[in-house]
């Protein structure tokens, strides 16, 4: 079985394949002081609820976008699984062209992503991942990293507007009741909300525009089931997609391997 790991700024996302079945997959907050031992108690602990034992992880495929962690990770796996993790990085083989000024600046998550939306909805497409910050990610008809954009994600925007703002408390982020707020948090529910989507369809707009009217957009990360349903384009959600990418890297960089 694999175990896949995508480390995020913010989020840790774990998941078990058996062949190509994702059978388990956890998510968790990103803590940059935590140690290999309790990452490793922790997975360990995860994986007796979802009646896997540890003996049964024979590989462990990383996309980490958070450097210091990753000698914890490495450490993790050597200590409670025994075994070296591959992590997603350069010399890795992903079958996609990176069209990148310096490829090496494109996030390990955004690649994985690229490779397994190409993989299940071919191309062109446009990925959406709604984490941290939300990022564009647009891969050609023939599988190409064409490039993206970065902006800032949802939480981001709240925090700036805690910190930077006295009188303006943290919120909830959820869909308000409606588009006029009729208080100070009702205001900023809306601020947050219906300004991310606006964001995500201008930008949208003007990629499509670029690659094509038969472009497929896909959404995934932490906050795309709240907004992706309420987007112009309708994207469908692929919760699971970073995970499905990993996956399919650790398959190609194994058979290139045994043909070696």
């Amino acid at each position: 079985m694999l175990l896949v790991i995508d480390v995020g700024n913010t989020n840790t996302s774990l998941g078990v394949f058996r062949e190509r079945e994702l059978c388990a997959q956890w998510r968790l907050s990103t803590h940059r002081d935590q140690t290999a031992d309790e990452y490793g108690i922790l997975s360990r602990n995860l994986f007796t609820l979802g009646g896997i034992q540890p003996g049964q992880i024979n590989a462990m495929m990383v996309s980490s976008v958070v450097p210091t962690l990753n000698p914890v990770i490495e450490e993790m796996a050597e200590r409670y699984f025994h075994l070296k993790p591959y992590f997603l990085g350069p010399g890795t083989r992903t079958g996609m062209a990176i069209h990148y000024d310096n490829p090496l600046e494109v996030g390990a998550d955004r690649i994985a992503d690229s490779v397994a939306a190409f993989e299940k909805y071919g191309g062109p497409c446009i990925v959406v991942d709604f984490g941290t910050a939300i990022t564009f990610d647009a891969i050609s008809e023939k599988g190409e990293y064409l490039g993206g954009v970065i902006a800032p994600g949802i939480g981001i925007s709240s925090e700036a507007l805690f910190a930077r703002a006295a009188r303006l408390p943290r919120v909830e982020i959820r869909e308000p009741e409606r588009v006029i707020g009729t208080n100070t948090v009702s205001s900023m529910q809306s601020g947050l909300f219906y300004g991310s989507l606006g964001l995500v369809d201008g930008v949208l707009d003007r990629l499509c525009a670029v690659m094509g009217p038969k472009t497929r957009v896909i959404a995934t990360g932490g906050q795309a089931g709240l907004l992706a349903s309420a987007l112009k384009h309708k994207p469908p959600v692929d919760a699971f997609l970073t995970l499905e990418g990993l996956r399919i890297i650790y398959e190609r960089n194994l058979q290139q391997t045994h043909r070696k």
